[in-house]
């Protein structure tokens, strides 16, 4: 297609992985392909300049985005106004999108193409956001195989290009000499956000507390952020069953690996440990009137991405005030007495998610040069 320029923003660490792969499949299709934009280390390794730091779009929450509000709008007026200037074949903003939708708004009345990587949910609450998006946006790449259709219905055109935890590296030899292996082996993962450490890491250690009454030799292991480690270990310290704290990445692919059943909290990583064919049960708590809002807002009857892409109910989910420790320790002695109730789930999801096919950097570039 000649030499093209792309035009990409990511607005925090995991869109930053996504762009970096995407970017280096377009080089790989493409030969000569230039990028500018906005993202972060990974993606500059890749051969972008950013425009300003990555980090000042990683803002979550009204209470942290209101202080920033004026300096976010001026910065969206920049990366538009860079992005017109730049003529490029297509703007592709990556997730983020109360920043880069509002980007491609101001983009669209130029005539530049435009594309949207990782749909919105609009399949679990707020199934207008897919009609405001198509206002502005051309083309969306979906990382859910049953996403597509809500974004044609909405009028733009999508592919499903495969979920990026089916080319993430499980534990090698080497990792797996890191952790000697103990059983029965708990991995718990209470978030990777401060306030839900804070929320969730009391209940989690009652329930550790009362699963080891029916398995006494039980062990923990707690992966987590170097800058959450001191909040984990101020929260754990009084937990009956001592977990091994690690910040190590390769003792968290080990982890991942060896354990016998996880407690972890909603989100993509239950993704992560569908890969490690690694039993798990679910456990989550908000804000009583966030968790209203939401429960009123829901389009679905699960939260979990496994039983939600195999389209099974095969991993136990305890949310808001369902999790208390005495029925999640029972699910999770559920787990580890029979693991194949749940590891058939996994297997379809990572199947339904891409494994074995393309790596979904390549499969995203393939889509980004066939909409143009």
């Amino acid at each position: 297609m000649g030499a093209l320029s792309f035009f990409l923003i990511a607005g925090e660490p995991s869109g930053d992985k996504l762009g970096a792969a995407l970017m280096a499949g377009l080089k790989q299709l493409s030969p000569g392909v230039t990028f500018q934009g906005i993202g972060g280390p990974l993606m500059q390794a890749e051969g972008m300049t950013s425009l300003f730091p990555m980090e000042e779009l990683s803002v979550m929450g009204l209470a942290e985005v209101l202080p920033k509000y004026f300096h976010l709008k001026r910065r969206i007026a920049q990366a538009a106004q860079a992005c017109i200037a730049a003529k490029p074949a297509a703007l592709i903003t990556i997730d983020s999108p109360d920043f880069c939708l509002r980007v491609a708004a101001q983009v669209k009345p130029a005539g530049l193409r435009t594309i949207h990587y990782v749909a919105p949910s609009v399949w679990a609450w707020r199934p207008g956001r897919a009609r405001k998006m198509a206002a502005h946006v051309d083309h969306v790449m979906a990382l859910l195989p049953f996403e597509p259709p809500y974004m044609t219905a909405a009028g733009m055109t999508c592919d499903f290009v495969g979920h990026p935890v089916v080319a993430e590296p499980l534990a090698s030899p080497a990792d797996l000499a890191t952790l000697p292996k103990q059983s029965p082996l708990v991995l718990c993962l209470p978030g990777s956000r401060r306030s839900e450490v804070l929320r969730l890491a009391p209940r989690f250690g009652e329930t550790l507390t009362a699963l080891s009454k029916s398995h006494p030799g039980l062990t923990a292991v707690l992966p987590t952020l170097t800058h959450l480690r001191p909040l984990v270990e101020e929260m754990t310290q009084d937990w009956p069953v001592q977990p091994l704290i690690t910040t190590d990445p390769a003792q968290k692919r080990a982890a991942f690996a060896q354990a016998d059943v996880a407690l972890a909290a909603s989100g993509t990583v239950s993704l992560e440990l569908a890969a490690n064919q690694c039993p798990m049960v679910i456990a989550y708590d908000l804000h009583p009137l966030t968790l209203w809002l939401m429960r009123r807002m829901a389009l679905t009857d699960t939260f979990t991405l496994v039983n939600l892409v195999s389209d099974t109910r095969a991993i136990p989910e305890y949310i808001g005030e369902d999790f208390r420790p005495g029925p999640v320790a029972k699910a999770l002695s559920q787990a580890l007495g029979d693991p194949a109730a749940q590891q058939a789930a996994m297997r379809l999801t990572m199947h339904r998610l891409g494994q074995g096919a393309e790596p979904p950097g390549l499969r995203a570039a393939r889509s980004v040069l066939a909409h143009l």
